[in-house]
């Protein structure tokens, strides 16, 4: 019982941390099809030219709620699939504690985040220049297929409902995988790992699109034990981007896109991790 309850409050605890931002991306989005018109929509839609940059610097940050924020974005019609996979492959959630806790040197830290930034900005600029979209969704699609009438309510309490529809979702598959992972997930994931990077590299990378922060929480404290090469831990948090897949594949009912986004999420960030894992 003391598990279950360590691992609610946990993820509780997680939840209300991503709240804040979450709820204002939301409150953006009602702003943009209920207020600023078209002309304003515009504006922000072309902030996606350097999107991939700006979401980047955004996900070093140590939390997991921008990766949230983002997918929602992009479901939405307004963030570029570049910038949803640079925030991705750069978001760091719990790395920085957990490794500064385990002893690891803060200049290792540094080049992990430095490495995560520039491979998730470049990783975004080729996706954007590569990578169309078929039907770009609109706002008020989204608000359609939440079904709460946007349009009838102050759009701070629609914005709080869709919120909390979504951090619903994200509590209950956090809550489920952190008693996985805290009733032996752990060992059983260090016990498949080989020793050769490129082979546990793709095998963590599997692992990291698992759409939960206990994923970062597990492979930064198996690096700090020694179990984890740099290049698989790399690999694995490049891609787990936090609770960003699981935001996007609740708003985003076009699997096919976000199916798109999962593969480009994991060959781009198995790529980043051996990269990286080579500077480290």
């Amino acid at each position: 019982m003391e598990v279950v309850f360590d691992v609610f409050i946990e993820s509780l605890t997680d939840c209300l941390r991503m709240l804040p931002i979450l709820y204002l991306s939301y409150l953006l989005m009602e702003l943009l099809e209920h207020r600023a018109g078209k002309r304003m929509r515009s504006a922000v839609a072309s902030v996606g030219k350097a999107g991939p940059l700006i979401g980047a610097g955004l996900g070093i940050i140590p939390q997991c709620g921008f990766s949230g924020a983002v997918a929602g974005l992009y479901a939405g019609g307004i963030a570029s699939a570049g910038t949803l996979i640079a925030v991705l492959i750069s978001t760091s959630d719990e790395m920085i504690p957990v490794l500064l806790s385990g002893g690891v040197g803060g200049a290792i830290i540094g080049k992990m985040l430095i490495g995560k930034f520039i491979c998730g900005t470049l990783s975004g600029f080729v996706v954007d220049a590569f990578v169309r979209r078929g039907r770009t969704p609109e706002i008020h699609d989204l608000c359609e297929r939440e079904h709460c009438h946007c349009e009838n309510k102050n759009i701070f309490v629609s914005s709080a409902i869709h919120c909390a529809q979504v951090l619903a979702v994200i509590f209950a598959v956090m809550f489920v995988l952190g008693i996985a992972i805290e009733s032996g997930g752990g060992e059983v994931i260090s016990g498949l790992l080989p020793d050769i990077p490129v082979v546990s590299g793709l095998i963590t990378g599997v692992i990291g699109l698992i759409p939960s922060c206990s994923v970062s929480v597990l492979l930064s404290g198996l690096y700090a034990e020694g179990v984890l090469s740099a290049s698989a831990l790399m690999c694995g948090l490049c891609v787990n981007g936090g609770v960003g897949l699981l935001v996007l594949f609740r708003l985003n009912r076009n699997v096919k896109d976000c199916l798109k986004i999962v593969g480009l999420l994991y060959l781009s960030g198995v790529m980043s991790g051996l990269l990286i894992g080579l500077f480290v």
